[in-house]
């Protein structure tokens, strides 16, 4: 495959290898997955069962210590099989690369949840709500956290929940009006007050039930008050979001390898050998594999240089201009793959149409399109006048 390519380390030859192990698994799944929006736990506990959510931990703390890089490179494996699949364990793998290679909690607490990750613990950030949009817009949650008689007791409800029926562990964003700020906590699912509200009702990536995370005077402890910050999330650095695009890639690369089989096997008796041999069913397969190949060039040379400590203070917007451009290649590749097999493509048992429904939710996905566009012209202008 065209991303072999990238497959530059003993750790990535790996785990490629293993993971190539759980290819028929998730696939034989996926249908399934998607037509009773049923959440794949048994795909999920294979790959924990093979640790590799512990591979985001630094090797201090007893994981594998990847990198962005080797993360982008397994999660666009993992889509590739089953997307729903890959965009949730992208969340787990996303919020603990970034926790710790960022240091966003103090060293008691990075080491303590660490044993709970070696130990199986999944975790998401459930930040998302009705009443203000995304988080990276800077809304104000409408979650609370309030302090009371030596801990804090929360009360709110969360949207998009990816996971939410293995999740672990959430951490929580909540206005803590004493501080004026938004505080993360880390909540254990399993604490009195916590519940899910089975609210997931999509179109695409229907097996990730990203059902609603209800809070109901849940009480946690000072320590699991992990994080605080007064300005928006969006505006942090963040190269862990990569598995984001990562996953739409995946999806892409799967709705081609099934076009171009389509191609080389089907033959219909108007013309003499396959389609494939088609000047502009050429044209079609040729065009795919140029915007596969334009958007994983750019996702990967993004991740190296945020992988990169000296490379990474020179970068700007390249982070949201990756998921901007991988995204919505991944849309046209699919569109065009199922230009090139045809009516064929709607059938519900057919994967490309699933394919079409899942791609359409990287839209919806942290960093919006707008937003990408208008902080790459505001970066335009403000290095013009420096």
């Amino acid at each position: 495959m065209a991303k072999e390519l990238f497959i530059t380390t003993d750790l990535q030859r790996e785990w490629m290898d293993k993971l190539s192990k759980l290819e028929q698994q998730f696939r034989n799944s996926a249908e399934q997955t998607d037509r009773l929006a049923k959440f794949p736990k048994e795909n999920i506990q294979s790959l924990v069962g093979m640790g590799y959510t512990t591979l985001a931990l630094p090797k201090e703390y007893g994981g594998g210590g990847m990198t962005v890089t080797d993360m982008i490179l397994m999660q666009e494996t993992i889509a590739s099989f089953d997307g729903a699949t890959g965009l949730s364990i992208g969340w787990h793998q996303g919020v603990v690369g970034d926790l710790y290679a960022n240091e966003l909690w103090d060293k008691n607490n990075l080491e303590r949840f660490a044993k709970e990750i070696l130990k199986g613990a999944l975790v998401n950030r459930a930040a998302s709500e009705a009443q203000t949009g995304s988080p990276t817009r800077g809304g104000r949650p409408q979650t609370t956290a309030v302090k009371k008689d030596g801990h804090w007791v929360i009360n709110g409800q969360k949207n998009f929940t990816s996971m939410s029926p293995v999740l672990t562990h959430s951490l929580v964003s909540c206005w803590v009006e004493e501080r004026e700020g938004i505080g993360f906590f880390l909540v254990d699912q399993s604490s009195e007050g916590v519940s899910i509200k089975e609210t997931w009702n999509m179109v695409g990536m229907r097996g990730t039930e990203s059902h609603d995370l209800v809070l109901d005077n849940v009480k946690v402890s000072e320590d699991d008050f992990v994080e605080f910050s007064k300005g928006r999330r969006g505006d942090k650095l963040n190269g862990w979001l990569l598995h984001i695009p990562a996953c739409y890639l995946g999806i892409a690369q799967a709705a081609r390898d099934y076009a171009v089989k389509f191609a080389i096997e089907y033959s219909p008796n108007s013309i003499a050998g396959t389609i494939s041999e088609l000047p502009n069913v050429q044209s079609h397969i040729g065009q795919i594999d140029l915007d596969l190949m334009k958007a994983r060039h750019f996702l990967y040379s993004v991740a190296a240089a945020y992988d990169n400590p000296e490379r990474r203070k020179s970068m700007n917007q390249e982070l949201g201009a990756a998921k901007h451009i991988v995204t919505n290649a991944a849309i046209s590749i699919v569109d065009q793959a199922m230009r090139l097999v045809g009516a064929k493509s709607l059938e519900l048992s057919n994967p490309l149409q699933r394919y079409y429904r899942d791609i359409r939710a990287g839209l919806h996905n942290p960093p919006m399109d707008d937003m990408v566009i208008s902080k790459l012209a505001q970066s335009a202008i403000e290095g013009m006048n420096k």
